[in-house]
């Protein structure tokens, strides 16, 4: 009862982890931008000066479905790499920042803090470029599938960036949606 896992068990066994991860990954990003009313079509963000940069609504759909796929798939891997040196830090930190990642739609699109959005998305580049580093000790292609999101996020950042220095006044342009009023 000592036999080592067959190539197709192995397989079968990462198969297992990304049908999990992909969807739940995927699902919590798009829960996450519903919830905050994310994109164009908020009141609030289409009242604001964008930079010239600033690409159509469509195309942040489609980058974030690739990038949760990718991170799902990374996730995947060193979920599945059973005894990997730095494994549960890894895991850990990817949990971190994945929380991080799901509010910042909130923190920006329904609570209109541009500055403190900025924050969290500098912090949340660090932590993707820690767990990044990570990945790759653990499995390359883990590291190398979270590149693209590294890129994103340093593009989002310069986002972010623009919109609050075009909108000083963007935190009073319309009442946040957390507010009430009674």
């Amino acid at each position: 009862m000592n036999e080592i896992a067959s190539q197709g068990q192995l397989r079968l066994a990462y198969l297992r982890w990304v049908l999990f991860t992909v969807p739940a990954i995927v699902f919590l990003g798009f829960l996450s931008g519903r919830l905050a009313n994310s994109g164009y079509g908020n009141r609030w963000f289409d009242a604001l000066d964008k930079p010239a940069l600033m690409p159509p609504g469509w195309v942040f759909g489609v980058a974030w479905t690739i990038l949760y796929v990718l991170m799902a798939l990374a996730f995947a891997i060193v979920l599945h790499a059973r005894g990997a040196q730095g494994r549960g830090p890894a895991i850990l930190l990817f949990l971190v920042q994945l929380l991080l990642n799901l509010a910042w739609s909130p923190l920006f699109f329904r609570a209109h803090q541009v500055d403190s959005a900025l924050v969290l998305i500098l912090a949340l580049f660090a932590l993707v470029a820690a767990t990044t580093a990570l990945f790759w000790r653990i499995r390359r292609a883990a590291g190398v599938m979270l590149l693209p999101y590294l890129a994103w996020l340093a593009f989002a950042s310069f986002l972010n960036y623009e919109v609050g220095r075009l909108n000083p006044e963007a935190e009073t342009l319309v009442a946040p949606a957390l507010k009430t009023q009674i």
